[in-house]
């Protein structure tokens, strides 16, 4: 069964605190987009004490540096970025109020306490399938940091967009657990 999450900005604390690794997923609403430039410009200013140029509060952000659009497109080709890249950010983005993040491969160690610490969630979205994750975004625009072209912030309005939920707030790993299911089945 596939649940269906709704980001109007925001991700509410109820469905983040519903979903258990491995739960199918479909968002729709908004999401915020991140990136490693972005992402360490975000943590550097939390650092400094000043105020963010966007809020975090409540919002789903999604590792993601959209290529140009081409005519008649509302970005090009947007698959997700390695999540590990930016994880030692996290921390920063969730105590400002992220409530998970979307992107591909596994986290591990303490990271993954750290979810379950802020109650967020992590989801994957499926690598290599850029251009077609790009066809459940229906509008785009750029919040901060425009001079970092597609690392820039951008607002992406989304309908029916498919995740896998990898972490959810209570720390389990869906990437553990099903490996250690996978090592216990008779056929392996």
């Amino acid at each position: 069964m596939v649940k269906t999450l709704t980001c109007r900005p925001e991700l509410d604390t109820e469905q983040a605190h519903g979903l258990r690794a491995g739960d199918a997923v479909e968002i729709t609403g908004e999401l915020m987009t991140l990136r490693d430039a972005t992402a360490m410009r975000l943590a550097e200013i939390l650092e400094r004490g000043e105020p963010l140029p966007v809020t975090l509060r409540g919002r789903l952000l999604y590792a993601v540096g959209p290529s140009p659009a081409k005519p008649g497109q509302i970005v090009g080709s947007a698959g997700p970025t390695t999540t590990e890249r930016i994880a030692r950010f996290l921390p920063a983005l969730f105590r400002a109020g992220a409530r998970g993040i979307i992107g591909k491969g596994e986290l591990h160690g303490d990271i993954v306490r750290t979810f379950a610490d802020h109650g967020a969630v992590y989801l994957a979205a499926i690598g290599g399938l850029g251009a077609l994750l790009a066809k459940q975004i229906v509008a785009a625009d750029v919040l901060a940091f425009p001079d970092l072209g597609p690392e820039a912030v951008y607002r992406f309005e989304v309908a029916q967009f498919p995740a896998v939920v990898i972490i959810d707030s209570l720390g389990q790993n869906f990437h553990e657990t099903a490996r250690l299911a996978w090592r216990r089945s008779p056929a392996s």
